[in-house]
Order: structure tokens, then sequence, then C-alpha cells
């Protein structure tokens, strides 16, 4: 009898605790699929470094995704609401910038937080999850999140009243339907929120991150979705080109947009918070505002174009004509098309205060020598200008890597070879590398333009305006970056087999 009780003993000790471990691995996947559905995921700050280091590397390294209003290439230039304030906020600190394009919104956070970059300059609805995770800016501007659906296919025919009939006009229209949204939104966020309050089920349905606002209203333009959710400056412009769309059901109120920093990055987040209320009293902020979320002849000009990043990945409409004759210097076609763009912004018909002529500006004399006739002539000069190019490259056989060769090339096509020469003496003469450009010749060029540098005996050539080398070689290879982040090296119509450098 006694072993009979004891064995039920130990039968209901042993019941409870597995009772007790089933509740708590319950408690446990619970906890994780709230974290998950908590906006961004939380990354362990392992990394630190503020405003100080980020002054002592000389560089602000920025996130961002590429989208048609806050960063991509246009006509051979960069462009975006983020990109032209976040270059203005690097030339007020002294910095270059440094642009990485996140994947998708999933991995902005964890970038961060990584090291990857600085500061997310994106638009980011503040929330109170995100806020757990960054310190977020002051707001850039307020708005609010809308239903994004598609009207009737006759609505231009069509009295308002009926249109209003296809559409949903008040949230609690939403119960049962089927939204589609990103998982790490402000906008799933929201979703859920919108459930409780108007007492009734969203079928949400959970959208690829690598998506972004654009691709995801893009899908109910095209009917392959019903209904999403966006921020209202996002989704007017997009209305602009795809009329079909209606965006007044309104889902939210006022809501703020920022950037955001790691928050271990207090002198970042001050220094980008003064600056922020200083530049929002100047006309340049909402200029740029306008030119990105109000102008909409601009909007639809551009993402029609073929040279807009995201369509055909071109650069110019000399793109063929660059790849045809880049094979020469063994360059990559991306960094010829920034010197391109460096010396005529595309434009044929450029002439330079110095008589210099065409798309690779060739002064009259050079371009007799190089056999080019006419010098307007997009294929001709651009094959002239790559003949020069190869002919100065050959004068810097004794500098052994190739990036930096083509750092003195440029810099010789600009202010010539003889001042190169001469800031290639001081640098030597200085105890300096005269085979490295970086850091080495380049400050030596510099200091041509100053009597105490350019009248020593070293100096066969005399004053040079240093800084306009200097900086030719600098925008070029930091436009050269842009392009290899947002276009292609083989885009589809190419027919080069060269090696990317």
């Amino acid at each position: 009898m006694i072993q009979l009780l004891h064995k039920f003993s130990l039968y209901f000790i042993f019941k409870k605790f597995f009772v007790l471990l089933f509740l708590f691995s319950c408690f446990v996947s619970c906890s994780e699929k709230k974290n998950l559905n908590d906006g961004a995921e939380i990354t362990p700050k392992l990394y630190s470094k503020d405003l100080s280091a980020i002054k002592e590397d000389g560089k602000l390294t920025v996130i961002t995704i590429y989208n048609s209003t806050s960063y991509f290439l246009y006509r051979g230039k960069p462009m975006g609401f983020e990109y032209e304030l976040v270059k203005k906020l690097a030339d007020h600190l002294e910095l270059e910038l440094d642009i990485k394009v996140a994947k998708d919104m999933d991995h902005l956070f964890d970038m961060l937080n990584a090291g990857v970059g600085d500061l997310i300059a994106f638009g980011l609805s503040v929330t109170e999850d995100r806020k757990k995770i960054v310190n977020f800016t002051e707001y850039h501007y307020l708005t609010h999140q809308v239903l994004v659906q598609r009207r009737p296919e006759n609505w231009r025919r069509l009295p308002m009243y009926k249109i209003k009939k296809h559409t949903i006009n008040d949230p609690i229209e939403m119960i049962g339907k089927t939204v589609h949204v990103r998982k790490n939104s402000s906008y799933y966020e929201r979703l859920e929120n919108l459930e409780n309050e108007i007492g009734g089920q969203i079928d949400i349905q959970l959208v690829s991150g690598n998506k972004t606002t654009e691709d995801i209203i893009k899908m109910v333009v095209d009917g392959e979705i019903d209904y999403t959710v966006s921020d209202y400056n996002i989704a007017a412009i997009n209305q602009t080109y795809n009329p079909i769309l209606d965006i007044d059901t309104e889902i939210s109120f006022s809501q703020r947009i920022a950037w955001s920093v790691r928050k271990n990055s207090p002198e970042l987040l001050a220094e980008i918070n003064s600056w922020l209320r200083n530049i929002k009293k100047k006309d340049f902020y909402y200029v740029v505002y306008n030119k990105y979320f109000k102008n909409k002849k601009s909007y639809r000009r551009r993402i029609k174009s073929e040279f807009y990043s995201k369509n055909q990945g071109k650069i110019s409409q000399y793109d063929a004509i660059v790849k045809n004759n880049v094979e020469r210097l063994g360059w990559d076609w991306r960094l010829l098309s920034s010197q391109i763009f460096q010396e005529s912004r595309f434009q044929p018909n450029e002439n330079s205060w110095a008589g210099a002529g065409g798309l690779m500006q060739l002064m009259p004399a050079t371009a007799e020598e190089l056999g080019v006739k006419n010098i307007t002539n997009p294929s001709e000069n651009i094959r002239g200008g790559t003949q020069y190019l190869k002919k100065l490259i050959q004068n810097f056989t004794k500098v052994e890597d190739s990036i930096q060769k083509i750092k003195f090339t440029l810099a010789a096509y600009n202010c010539g070879l003889g001042h190169v020469r001469d800031a290639q003496r001081l640098t030597k003469a200085s105890g300096e590398d005269p085979y490295v450009w970086d850091d080495n010749v380049e400050d030596y060029l510099l200091k041509l333009s100053s009597r105490e540098f350019f009248s020593r005996p070293e100096v066969k050539y005399g004053f040079v305006r240093g800084r306009e080398p200097y900086l030719y070689v600098k925008e070029i290879f930091l436009r050269y970056e842009h392009y290899k982040t947002l276009i292609p090296f083989k885009t589809p119509d190419s027919t080069s087999q060269l090696v990317s450098n």
C-alpha cells in the first residue's frame, strides 16, 4: 500500500513538473512571437562610435533605402530628399559623405547598431517600439497614414458617389478585408492597433521586406493586391503617376517622420538636431521638400524616364558609346561615365571658359592632335577623350595600385601633367610617397596655389588652382560610388565583358 502511494506521489510530482514546463515553454514562445511583431527586430548594441570618432575618420556614413524620393540616380546625378539633406549635413560637419544602401527596411536598424553606418537617413515613423532600439532626431515633417486602394476601372466616367460605393471610405469597413504591408513597418503596427480600435479583425498579409512602399503601391495599381497602407505624402506623389489610386481614407493621426542614430551616439544626435533646427529656418529645406513631395510634374517626368536608375540601369544616352570606348582603358564604364558627367553633365554642346568643348571637354589643339574633327560629336569626342586618357596613363607606370593610377590620370587630365609632376616632386622632397595620390600627392597639389610652394625649386610649372583637380578626382570617385550602388555593371543591353574594378 505504501509503495502504491509512493508511486502515485511521484506520478503527480512529475505531472506537475511537466505542466509547469509546458506553461513556461508557452510563455517563452508567446514572448518570442510578440517580439517578432514589434516592428524592427532588436539588435544588441555592440558598436559604439560618436561624433568625435566620426570626425577623426573624416567620413559620415549614412544608411538609407533606394527609392524615388529618398535616394536614386537620374540622368547621371544622385538625387533624393534624404540624399540632398544629408549631403548638406556632411558639408556642415566638414565630412566626406558615404552612402550605404540597406537591402530592405528589415535591415536598417541592424545595420545601424552593427556599425555599418552612423545615421539612418530615411523617412522613419517615430514609434514607441523603435524608440527602444534607436534614438530619433527631431522630426522632418508630419504626415499620416492612408489606405491605398484602386478606384473602379471606369472611374473617370463615374460620379463621385458611385466611386465611393466601390471603395473603403471608413476604417470600420476594413474589417475582414485583406491588406498587404511589410512586417517590420509602422504600417503593420498601425493595422494591429486599428484592429483593437474598430473591434474587428483585418486580414493582415505580410509582404517581403525587400519590397518598398512604392513597390507595394504598384501591386495595388496592377491589381495583384487590393489594399496597402502608406504615408500620405508618398501615396500622394504615387497617385500623380497612377491616378486610378484612391488615397482619401485616413487610418491614423499625424505621425512624426525622422532620422535615427544609435542610442550610444548622444553627441551626433545633439549636433544633427541643432543643424536641423537651423536648416528648417531656411528656404533650402522647403525647396528640397517641395522638389520631391510636391512637384508632381517633376516626379512624373523622372519616373517615366529611361534614365531613372530603377528603370533600365542606364546612366545617360551615351552609355553604349562609353562601353565601346572604355575597353582601351580597362576601366569600369561607370567610372568613365562619372568623369564625363563631371566634365559636361552629359551636354555635348557644353563649352568651357578655356575653350574646351564636347562631352569630355577636349581642348581644340588636343582634339586636332587626336583626330577629332567634330568636337561636339559624342562618338568622336569620347573616342578622343579615352585616347587622351590612355596616353596620360602611360606616364604613371611607377604607380603600382590601379586605383591610384587612375586618380593620377584624372588629375593630369584636369590640370595638366606638368602640375601633377610638380606635386609629385614636392611630395618626394617632403619625405612622402610620390606614387600614392590619396593623402600624399593630392595634398601637395593643393599647396601649389600658395607662393610658399609654387616658388620652390622642385616646381617647374608654377601656380595652379590645386583645389580644382583635388575636388575633380574626389567628386568623380564619389559619384562613381553612387553609380556602382545604383547601376549594375552589366546591364541587359551591355555586350562588354570587362571585369569591374
